[in-house]
């Protein structure tokens, strides 16, 4: 068994790209072996800014050989399928094929031996195919080679055995020959050394300043920067999204630490830490009391003569002169009060269909004001804070940095002297942004964050820009996520199809105030106004598509956390549940009586019963819904069962009235032990007709009871 060791050596691969290169390189290879009937024992890649790399391990030094059948015509068939089938499988004769007995009959069977070919020949082959086909998202052309990859590729080492493989691959205008050498690090041992195999490889480019292993890149990345920031006595912020771009963009990681000029620190932090980490890929660094320290440390990418101070140096004022752009936007843009910036918003796109974000924002306030007495705020602080939550999109600030809308605007907005809860209101609308986003719990904050949400939904539901499998460009679904996030961990009871009507209401007063088109607007589009008729007649069928919408997200968000999904269905069944938290409690109370074992066995017992009725009324051609008759209860079971349903039901609608979920369930668990007393006892298809329709009617309002708290047929397992 052996090795065999690929290398493609390239130009810098953009950091964004490299997990998933090296991921592809694996699977790539990987499939193709298997194909090739090449087994093997392990397979890993390697990526480097400059390298992506795979070892195999385990490999047979040739094909195993194999017996491929074919089967043939049926003997006695017309002459053309018999030429036919010896020209396919090379026979100079029928008589060379061999008979054989079928239950179809006697039919004619080749077998031809495959001879294994050399490992090494197959490996040639996968290499050349390998390059042609990798899934690059963004590649190019250099030179005058017609080939495209992701960056101008300078070698390909393939070793099997410790012996380079015979190969080349073509790019179009040059031929690249397969070799078993490569470089190490650019600046630090640019020479070229030959390598056998993986331990060879990865310790002559350790030697060589190369940390092929991007994990072991990450932790000492890691590692360095908590050892500065520790002997500071500071703390190292936590982005493991900056970590894992920075080790994409060195070989041989140096960690170094440098200071922020005094002046800046003035600037809002999230201003300087944006700043640091997306121009120069610079980590921030938090003093004691968890604020943005005066330092930031950094990977490079070499070492250094003198302890790095010559390094520190020119960084520092590389970011002096990013950080006096984001001062001078600061400055600028505190000239201007936050409320002065909304009359811009008219000029502004929210959806060629639905306005501009002026539009939008006059809707929210209205929506943000109705949610303020369910939410539990102030309502003219609600809508004050709607009315400023995009006025900072017009801010240089933020269109340097789009990520810090919402943030800037709280800066500006305390600036201006708006209160506390309105700046924070504007910071934390756009939020939740995801499921490892901290969700807002501030009343005011809540309000403007529904609101805006549920516009969003409305309208593009109302226009029917819906999600599409996979593609949801507008991002509705993180939306209705949101919407479902804020609800239910601020535990807000909030009728939420009426809030959806209210926000379809809104649009049709945006229409009805619309006394021109937008005109010209290229973005527009000529003539169309920023109403859609959708929203004055389908206003319930707006509601609820999306109300189901909101449904199939809370589902989801429900599986993750390990709740069944058809409990969800089954309360959702009732069709008069929109009250988030509500229904959760009736989820959770169902799912406790499910795990009980009179739970369990109710839920045997009505599928029983449900099947009887079921199929009794498909052969009477009937539905037997009608009243109990008590006069016809003879035996003692079926009246006993009579009086404990109504008896539950009593139960279960006086515990619904004061949202007692569980009571509720505790009354249905009750009637498991009548239920089974009447399987046992009692003759549902009795010779009388009279009392055979009662008792399945008396079945059938078991169905009735039970779906007080959920859809019983809709439960699996």
């Amino acid at each position: 068994m052996s090795e065999f060791l690929l290398e493609l050596h390239s130009e810098e691969i953009p950091a964004r790209m490299q997990v998933k290169a090296a991921a592809d390189l694996k699977k790539i290879v990987c499939d193709q072996l298997k194909s090739a009937g090449l087994a093997y024992v392990d397979a890993r890649s390697f990526v480097t800014p400059r390298r992506l790399a795979l070892v195999v391990d385990g490999l047979p030094e040739k094909q195993p050989d194999v017996s491929e059948e074919k089967k043939g015509p049926k003997v006695g068939a017309h002459e053309k399928a018999l030429e036919g089938f010896m020209k396919a499988n090379s026979l100079t004769s029928i008589d060379q094929a061999e008979v054989r007995n079928t239950p179809k009959g006697d039919f004619y069977f080749v077998v031809n031996e495959i001879k294994g070919r050399n490992t090494t020949e197959v490996l040639s082959e996968i290499v050349v195919e390998t390059i042609k086909v990798f899934p690059w998202p963004k590649s190019m052309k250099w030179s005058k080679n017609s080939f495209r990859w992701v960056r101008p590729l300078h070698s390909i080492l393939a070793v099997f055995k410790g012996e380079t493989l015979k190969g080349s691959f073509d790019f179009g205008n040059q031929t690249l020959d397969f070799g078993n050498k490569t470089r190490g690090h650019r600046f630090l041992a640019p020479d070229w050394f030959e390598v056998k195999n993986l331990d060879d490889y990865l310790h002559k480019l350790r030697l060589a300043k190369v940390l092929v292993d991007e994990n072991e890149r990450r932790d000492l990345i890691e590692t360095q920067a908590k050892a500065l920031c520790t002997a500071e006595g500071l703390s190292l912020k936590d982005d493991q999204g900056l970590l894992n771009e920075v080790t994409g963009l060195v070989e041989w990681p140096v960690l170094l630490m440098g200071r922020i000029a005094d002046r800046f620190m003035t600037v809002p932090h999230e201003v300087l830490s944006t700043s640091m980490k997306e121009h120069q890929k610079y980590f921030s660094v938090l003093d004691g009391d968890g604020k943005l320290a005066n330092r930031f440390v950094f990977a490079a990418n070499t070492e250094a003569t003198d302890e790095g101070k010559t390094i520190i140096a020119g960084n520092e004022r590389v970011l002096a002169s990013r950080l006096s752009d984001a001062e001078f936007f600061w400055d600028q843009d505190k000239k201007d009060k936050l409320e002065s910036r909304v009359e811009g918003l008219s000029s502004i796109v929210f959806q060629a269909k639905l306005g501009t974000l002026a539009e939008k924002i006059s809707r929210v306030q209205d929506l943000a004001e109705a949610l303020s007495e369910q939410v539990g705020c102030d309502a003219k602080q609600a809508r004050r804070a709607a009315e400023l939550a995009k006025a900072d999109l017009s801010t240089g600030m933020v269109y340097e940095f789009p990520e810090l809308q919402g943030i800037m605007g709280r800066y500006y907005a305390l600036h201006d002297g708006e209160a506390p809860e309105v700046a924070e209101a504007i910071a934390e609308h756009y939020s939740p942004l995801g499921p490892s986003d901290a969700c807002p719990s501030a009343p005011v904050s809540v309000a403007v964050a529904l609101a805006d949400k549920l516009d969003t939904l409305v309208g593009f539901f109302g226009i029917d820009e819906l999600p599409t499998g996979s593609k949801d460009p507008f991002a509705l679904r993180r939306a209705a996520l949101s919407i479902i996030r804020l609800i239910t961990e601020n535990g807000l009871q909030i009728n939420l199809r009426q809030q959806i009507s209210e926000a379809c209401i809104a649009y049709q007063k945006t229409g009805a105030s619309a006394a021109k088109p937008l005109g010209q607007d290229p973005h527009m589009g000529a003539g169309i106004t920023f109403f859609d008729s959708a929203f004055k007649d389908n206003v319930n069928g707006i509601t609820d598509t999306l109300m189901s919408f909101i449904a199939d997200r809370l589902k989801v968000a429900l599986k993750d956390k390990g709740v069944r999904h058809d409990l969800i269905t089954a309360v959702f069944a009732l069709g008069d549940e929109d009250d988030l938290v509500r229904l959760l409690a009736r989820v959770d109370a169902l799912a406790g009586l499910l795990k009980t074992d009179d739970g369990a066995n109710l839920l045997a017992a009505y599928r029983r019963a449900a099947n009887i009725v079921r199929i009794e009324e498909k052969k009477d051609k009937t539905v037997f819904d009608a009243t109990v008759d008590t006069v016809l209860l003879q035996q003692s079971e079926e009246q006993a069962l009579h009086e404990a349903l109504e008896g539950a039901s009593q139960e279960a609608t006086k515990a619904l009235e004061r949202e007692d979920f569980t009571g509720a369930m505790a009354a249905l668990a009750g009637l498991r032990p009548p239920m089974d007393a009447f399987f046992d006892k009692v003759t549902v298809n009795d010779d009388d007709p009279a009392l055979r329709k009662n008792r399945l009617c008396l079945l059938s309002r078991i169905g009735v009871i039970l779906g007080q708290v959920a859809d019983f047929s809709r439960i699996e397992g």
